[in-house]
């Protein structure tokens, strides 16, 4: 896919959910919408050094909220269906977003759109992720209760690190994003655009058909695949840690400025970025770069201004000599 022609570079920044719903917090509205503040200012700062910017999102805590009043409603109401909770999750967290970013761009002065799509991601049928479900939704259970649920409704329970039993769902693998000529028409019009948040609606083609399947897409490996697609210049994960280390979280910790692709697939096989933590962000990031990316940064989102200037974060190249110059 040809490179867009626009002198401002392109960058996918993909904001984890926990960024909108932090740890120790309950999770209300306001507080989400005071989270989204705080990181829509980061990416303004980004927007006001040039960049252009799709915007992703997670949505692990609020899909574990929305599968929670759907437990409790069952009496009352319909339940929903895993794909249908995923877009109702886009579409509100999305509407946060475009909301918030859009104020702190007008208290700029920066005339910018911003625009949220619903986006579906292709998954196969066949990917052996449906036949052995390890993603944990909703809430927690105990070995009873657990028992109990799998009987009445067919669902798959696991024990999540000691602290309970939850469902578990298939997390298959995107292939294509069903919406990216969209996508791409709206950044190409100078649009600031949430897309694929969660990772995206889960759908599987038949034939010309398209229909939504049980199961949630990791985030970061379908925001690789929109910024392969559109094709961004950068990809940049905002995460809870400044910088990815080696030895996490032990006395010989040891903070990463700068590698290659090929040394994070070495730490990776050394089992140094865990599959449930910097695992999928680092395998996302190696991706890009395989797929022809540029660079990726890792950071805080209060990092954001400062990783751009090379002053932060941990930066992922092809090689040494593709590092990007340090922008003024």
């Amino acid at each position: 896919m040809p490179r867009a022609e626009s002198s401002q570079p392109l960058a996918v920044v993909a904001i984890g959910g926990n960024s909108i719903t932090r740890q120790g917090q309950v999770g209300t509205i306001p507080e989400q919408y005071a989270n989204a503040r705080d990181t829509s200012r980061h990416v303004a700062q980004m927007i006001e050094m040039g960049w252009r910017v799709v915007l992703t999102h997670g949505n692990g805590p609020q899909i574990g909220s929305i599968l929670l009043r759907v437990e409790m409603a069952l009496p009352h109401v319909y339940p929903l269906t895993l794909d249908i909770c995923d877009s109702d999750s886009q579409g509100g967290m999305g509407y946060m977003l475009q909301q918030v970013l859009g104020n702190e761009l007008r208290t700029r002065g920066i005339r910018r759109t911003v625009a949220t799509v619903v986006t579906q991601v292709v998954v196969s049928r066949d990917d052996p992720a449906f036949k052995n479900p390890t993603k944990p939704v909703g809430r927690f259970y105990t070995a009873e209760e657990a028992a109990a649920k799998s009987r009445e409704t067919g669902w798959t329970m696991a024990e999540d690190a000691g602290r309970g039993w939850r469902r578990v769902v298939p997390s298959p693998k995107p292939l294509s994003i069903v919406e990216i000529d969209a996508i791409r028409d709206l950044v190409q019009a100078g649009t600031i655009t949430v897309a694929a948040g969660g990772g995206g609606i889960p759908v599987v083609r038949e034939g010309v058909e398209l229909s939504g399947v049980e199961a949630v897409v990791d985030k970061d490996r379908t925001s690789a695949l929109l910024a392969i697609g559109l094709p961004a210049d950068l990809f940049l994960i905002s995460t809870g840690v400044d910088r990815v280390a080696l030895d996490h979280g032990k006395p010989t910790a040891r903070p990463i400025d700068r590698m290659t692709v090929e040394e994070a697939r070495r730490h990776l096989a050394e089992g140094q970025f865990p599959p449930g933590s910097m695992g999928p962000k680092i395998e996302a990031a190696c991706d890009f770069i395989e797929a022809g990316g540029r660079e990726v940064i890792i950071t805080l989102p209060e990092k954001i201004p400062e990783a751009l200037e090379n002053r932060a974060g941990t930066h992922i190249t092809a090689s040494p000599a593709d590092r990007k110059e340090k922008r003024s």
